[in-house]
């Protein structure tokens, strides 16, 4: 059943013009380039920003985990950090794809941005992106000091499959108990692999951009095997942890139309039920990637509800 009758009017345009991904019909090595070629150049920091480039070193021989550091030029009082997670069916994308928003939190909230460029499935499977992004996560901490960042202070987000490591990310370093995360910011997070496969849900969800066969290719590529099996760990797929207390007070976004409307709204519910302060939003008539539209209403709306939260959360 189609949902473009539910499309936010300043979306449709766009999101129906839009082709969705099909990773049966083109090879993942041509969809990545293409996905290069059509990605802006990065854009030049403003003047108060500066932008680099560090690395990670990495656990058990994997190689050195590349960083893009995006942090105000100011200095004197410690300030908050963002380990920011790149989004893309954890098989496409890149750090620098988040450069244009990782300027922005800089710019608007002072903090000191770690861009982390994870290693891709499905060269690289579980674990292997989500120990990238605690290396990057253990830089970040280990650097603190140098970069006036304040360690208690310190968050993770990410979009689509960023967010999904992001929340694994939140499990990981709370299961080890070293590294503390004060907040994690879930932007329409891919939590579970199961909807990949579930036949129940609702057909109006996951028609554009992000279907669920782009999400079927994307759960087997980083599970190496298909998805919804009995043995996930939740490390790579986060719904999956029985016990979700402890962790760090949360922010989930999601449009209505969006395939992972369901698990983030479940995911909200358990994270509430087990103690977590979260603060839900629910975006109507949005799909998947609905910000590529920064002038909507809508769109608007988001980007005011997740700068105050992010505000609120890393003002210490």
């Amino acid at each position: 059943m189609p949902s473009e009758h539910l499309v936010d009017p300043e979306l449709a345009g766009l999101f129906e013009q839009i082709p969705s991904l099909s990773f049966q019909d083109v090879p993942l090595e041509t969809i990545r380039a293409l996905a290069a070629s059509a990605a802006p150049p990065r854009p030049p920091p403003p003047p108060e920003v500066e932008v680099y480039e560090a690395w990670a070193p990495a656990q058990n021989g994997a190689p050195d985990v590349r960083l893009v550091v995006t942090a105000p030029k100011s200095t004197g009082a410690t300030r908050p950090a963002l380990l920011h997670v790149h989004g893309g069916g954890y098989v496409l994308g890149d750090a620098d794809m988040t450069a244009e928003t990782d300027q922005a939190y800089a710019r608007e909230l002072g903090a000191v941005v770690v861009s982390v460029d994870y290693r891709l499935a499905p060269e690289t499977p579980h674990p292997g992106p989500v120990e990238d992004c605690y290396a990057g996560l253990a830089w970040l901490h280990r650097n603190a000091e140098r970069l006036g960042v304040d360690a208690n202070r310190v968050a993770v987000t990410g979009e689509s499959a960023g967010g999904g490591l992001a929340a694994a990310l939140a499990l990981l370093a709370l299961s080890r108990g070293v590294l503390p995360i004060a907040f994690q910011h879930l932007v329409f997070p891919m939590l579970d692999d199961r909807t990949a496969v579930d036949t129940t849900s609702s057909p109006f969800f996951g028609q554009f951009v992000w279907t669920r066969e782009a999400s079927r290719f994307g759960w087997a590529a980083l599970l190496g095997a298909e998805p919804g099996g009995s043995d996930v760990s939740p490390f790579a797929s986060p719904a999956r942890a029985a016990d979700l207390s402890g962790l760090p007070p949360t922010f989930i976004a999601c449009g209505a139309l969006d395939l992972f409307l369901e698990e983030n709204l479940d995911y909200a519910r358990r994270l509430l039920r087990a103690g977590v302060p979260t603060e839900l939003h629910i975006y109507p008539g949005a799909p998947h990637g609905f910000m590529m539209i920064p002038t909507a209403d809508v769109s608007l709306r988001f980007a005011r509800d997740s700068t105050a939260a992010l505000s609120r959360a890393l003002r210490g």
